[in-house]
């Protein structure tokens, strides 16, 4: 950083080791899609000399995206690492998706991390997601930086891009989001653009020429200083206002020349404990260039400005029985403690984990403990067992490099741990422990689905399986109200990838189907029923007799069954068998078809013979009784009402009202949380929000979210509960 920067280009082909935490730096890129994250780790690589740019594109790929899906869908949908090098320190780039269908491995990225690197389109400008994702970063105090990208685009300018990221960033102090370097522009074209040619840099005042394809240094002109010296000076306010000298703001206004060494490491300080957010520019190489604009820059700061893993606290770790267990931070001697942020499936090598290591050193073939916990709600089982690692290597696209070792604050790969899933901790077999997880959003998106043939059927639940350990933003349920297996997922494109790694990766193929809700009955009103089941001919008989009552009982009281048989008509032995039909009637529905809850059940009275009868007679009585009762009677349909939770701008607070309310929602109230958002509280019947993850997405432009938790049972009204009817005899 302050324009030292100069190229020291890694070897290609080889891993990029690290053999001590200080010389590692793990970023993560954040920014909407189509802001150029994948472009700039390219060009970043291609700068470090990490790959060569004949070499650089696989398959129409990118180093990063170079997953046939990606291919396909023209966009990153997993978290990838590129590692490089630069100026002997080892920099793990993180690319995440910016699509929001793919958060979770956003999520993942922000975990594996220590600074993050928001990358914004001077065309598109800041999106409602990548605002959250800054919010949430500057909660926990993570360093982050500031590049803007397509610099190219007829419509795009740097000042005011800048400005607005001072505005959307800043928060309270907009000096606090300030430019490091300024654009230099070239001739203008036939268009009336100017390309971008060079920068200024504003400590160093000198400018950076890049039109011929390597970096050349040279002084400012007349012309150009007063425009460098203006937000030379803005710099160095906004960096001294933040140096733990305090002297040195009065220095600096008394006319005192700071010396730009000691602007430099104030500056580093200031982005390492995030309270400083620089702003650069960056583009990639020109055709037959070798260091795309800005690039050389983003790498010093990255090495010199953003903080070791050292100076990160090692996340909550506890033994297997829950006793918080204190780890020094990042010691590579120290208990082993890592943390499976992605897996992911190779058709060579099976299962490939990416850790990131937070504590003590890795090595092939030791055997570790894998930990993982808390996801049962989501297909997840609880686990933990020994295992024995395969090798250790270092990712780069398509290729793993192979590593000796991996030390406390790096990223590596580890092959062949059977049972790891994402989120899952790796300790030593002999002081097993558990990292708290980092927080997954809940998947929303319903989809129903079953295998297309019997092979496929055979090869579904391993490959469900499987999907759900690399995915834990994907829940897996096998509904046993609607006998459907569902897919709970982000979004539409987040259901498209789970169907297309099903496919091509796991080789089943399955059909989608309608999501059904899970339906219940039960009766309106007070109604009798009486079973008969007599067969005389041919063998041994059948007889008996049961007449009933059924009466309604409050929600959530399920079937209450009450014998009230004086004088023996129905003989003891046989009231648990009236009971047994009853009740299995009524978990077939009276109907159309849903189980029947919330009811009591009163035997009265019956007849029996003392040969033919039986427990099997009486079970038949039974539900002959239930469905005469039901045949004569006003039976209601139920239907599941969630408690949903809408975290929306102020902005969009009515749209959503009014849109909940066009569902049969009822609005219970709504709460200021601060930053201009506001909490929808509402009841909604779930046949209304199957996609509802979809529509908020549309409607509020990607800036809400929300939540759903199962409230109780209530009465359809009675036009859609007819429709459900009919589509029911139609079924049948």
């Amino acid at each position: 950083m302050g324009d030292k920067a100069q190229s020291h280009p890694g070897a290609a082909g080889r891993a990029t080791a690290a053999d001590h935490p200080a010389s590692v730096r793990n970023v993560v890129l954040v920014g909407h899609s189509g802001s150029g994250k994948t472009t700039l780790v390219e060009a970043l690589a291609l700068t470090a000399g990490a790959v060569n740019r004949a070499g650089r594109v696989e398959d129409g790929g990118t180093v990063s995206d170079y997953d046939e899906i990606e291919h396909r869908q023209q966009r990153s949908v997993q978290l990838s690492l590129v590692p490089v090098e630069w100026d002997g320190f080892k920099i793990n780039l993180l690319d995440t998706p910016g699509y929001a269908d793919f958060v979770g491995e956003l999520r993942a990225g922000l975990r594996a991390a220590d600074a993050a690197l928001f990358v914004v389109s001077a065309s598109d400008g800041v999106d409602g997601s990548t605002r959250t994702v800054w919010e949430e970063c500057a909660a926990v105090g993570m360093p982050r930086a500031i590049v803007i990208t397509h610099l190219e685009a007829a419509r795009a300018d740097f000042e005011e891009m800048t400005r607005v990221c001072a505005e959307t960033f800043g928060g309270d102090d907009p000096d606090a989001v300030l430019p490091l370097y300024l654009p230099q522009h070239g001739p203008q074209g036939p268009d009336g653009h100017a390309p971008v040619t060079g920068l200024a840099g504003l400590l160093s005042q000198k400018l950076f020429d890049y039109s011929s394809g390597e970096r050349k240094e040279s002084e400012p002109g007349e012309e150009q200083l007063p425009l460098i010296e203006e937000a030379r000076n803005r710099l160095i306010e906004g960096i001294i206002s933040e140096s733990e000298d305090e002297t040195l703001m009065d220095r600096y206004l008394g006319g005192e020349q700071i010396d730009v060494t000691t602007l430099i490491e104030d500056l580093e300080r200031a982005v390492a404990h995030g309270v400083f957010f620089p702003v650069l520019a960056a583009a990639p190489a020109a055709e037959g260039a070798r260091q795309g604009l800005g690039t050389a820059e983003l790498l010093e700061l990255i090495t010199g400005g953003f903080p070791t893993p050292l100076e990160r606290e090692t996340p909550g770790v506890t033994t297997l029985d829950g006793k918080p267990r204190q780890v020094k931070p990042c010691d590579p001697n120290g208990p082993l403690v890592a943390e499976v942020v992605k897996t992911s499936s190779d058709p060579y090598v099976g299962r490939v984990s990416l850790v990131r290591l937070f504590s003590g050193t890795l090595r092939p073939d030791e055997t570790v403990h894998v930990s993982g916990h808390g996801l049962a709600d989501r297909g997840h089982e609880d686990h933990d067992v020994d295992e024995r690692i395969g090798a250790l290597s270092t990712p780069f696209g398509k290729q793993q490099r192979p590593v000796t070792h991996a030390v406390a604050g790096d990223l590596v790969s580890v092959a062949k741990l059977g049972r790891a899933e994402t989120g899952d901790t790796l300790s030593a077999k002999d002081d097993p422990l558990l990292m708290e997880p980092w927080e997954m959003p809940d998947p929303l998106l319903p989809l129903a689905i079953h295998a297309h043939s019997k092979a496929d059927e055979d090869k579904l639940s391993q490959g469900l399986s499987r999907l759900a350990a690399e995915d834990p933003t994907m829940r897996l349920e096998q509904n046993q109200d609607t006998h459907q297996v569902v897919l709970w997922c982000l979004g539409e494109a987040h259901a498209d990838v789970a169907l297309e790694r099903l496919r091509s990766r796991y080789g089943v193929q399955v059909d989608v189907v309608p999501h059904r809700v899970s339906l219940r009955e039960t009766f309106a009103a007070r109604a009798a029923g009486r079973g008969r089941h007599v067969k005389q001919s041919g063998g041994h008989g059948q007889y008996a007799i049961c007449e009933i009552e059924v009466e309604p009982l409050p929600g959530g009281s399920g079937i209450e069954f009450v014998d009230k048989v004086v004088g023996g008509s129905v003989p003891r032995q046989f009231i648990p068998s009236v009971e047994k039909g009853v009740r299995a009637q009524a978990a077939k529905g009276v109907a159309a078809g849903y189980p029947l809850v919330d009811v009591r059940i009163t035997l009265l009275d019956g007849k029996a013979h003392s040969v033919d009868s039986s427990d099997a007679a009486f079970q038949t009585a039974g539900a002959l009784a239930l469905r005469e009762a039901a045949a004569d009677a006003k039976i209601h349909l139920l239907e599941p009402v969630a408690e949903v939770s809408v975290l929306v701008g102020d902005d969009y607070v009515g749209a959503v009202m009014s849109d909940l309310s066009g569902r049969r929602g009822r609005v219970l109230g709504t709460e200021q949380v601060g930053s201009g958002r506001t909490l929808v509280r509402a009841e909604v019947p779930e046949f209304e929000i199957g996609r509802y993850a979809v529509d908020l997405r549309s409607l509020s432009h990607g800036t809400a979210r929300f939540s759903r938790a199962y409230a109780r049972h209530e009465p359809m009204p009675p036009q859609v509960a007819e429709r459900i009817r009919e589509q029911a005899k139609e079924a049948s």
